[in-house]
């Protein structure tokens, strides 16, 4: 997927669950590229969300991809469930159990597409060996484990050291604290792939906010030659 696509994933985290199929298809409608998934163990996180039934309902109930982010300790172990219940996309974290490489190959051979996680606590470095591997980067600009954090923008610096001194042309995800007033300074550093939670899920018109944090993301691209 080329780099220079500025994507919208709106968190599933921040939906009303008792509403989730109309909810998901506001935000839909309303141009989100992707629904993003988190999924949490309890032991990777200190939190418990949403398993491989859970993402095969929301797949039945979403017609844009699924990128799902597995918060878990043991992803490799996991990998053909969710790929089973319809992720496009599975992104596990350099820091868990099943963290290595071998992981990606995993994923990639079940026919999904494999990323690397990392959170703000870990350099940069850790993914160096994932690179060739996986086709995205998920950068964490918050702790892992609950929403609604702020913004850190100290992880930037992680997403330049990607484009600019890995030369890497996947994906490049933001997640945690992005919004209007973040988005911007996001794309300049190199992410194409924005996750939002409340900035999209708890606006008044989901279609408005998408657009606007598109057009925003578009603005700060930086020009790659």
């Amino acid at each position: 997927m080329p780099t220079d696509r500025m994507l919208i994933a709106p968190s599933l985290l921040s939906a009303d669950f008792s509403r989730l199929r109309e909810d998901i298809a506001r935000v839909e409608g309303g141009g989100a590229d992707w629904m993003h998934v988190d999924v949490m163990d309890g032991h990777f996180v200190p939190n418990l969300t949403m398993g491989p039934f859970i993402v095969r309902a929301i797949h039945r109930a979403a017609t844009t991809p699924l990128d799902v982010h597995l918060m878990i300790d043991d992803p490799a172990t996991y990998a053909e469930e969710f790929a089973a219940a319809g992720a496009s996309v599975l992104c596990y974290h350099v820091e868990c159990r099943e963290g290595g490489p071998e992981t990606a190959l995993k994923i990639n051979s079940l026919g999904v597409r494999a990323g690397i996680a990392v959170r703000p606590d870990t350099p940069i470095t850790a993914v160096k060996e994932h690179l060739p591997h996986v086709s995205m980067v998920l950068v964490m600009s918050v702790m892992p484990g609950f929403s609604g954090q702020s913004f850190m923008p100290e992880v930037l610096e992680k997403t330049r050291a990607l484009r600019e001194e890995y030369g890497f042309t996947g994906d490049v995800q933001m997640d945690g604290g992005v919004g209007p007033e973040t988005i911007a300074d996001c794309a300049a550093a190199g992410a194409n792939v924005f996750v939002a939670g409340s900035a999209v899920f708890k606006a008044d018109d989901p279609a408005l906010a998408i657009a606007d944090l598109r057009s925003r993301a578009e603005a700060a691209r930086p020009i790659r030659r």
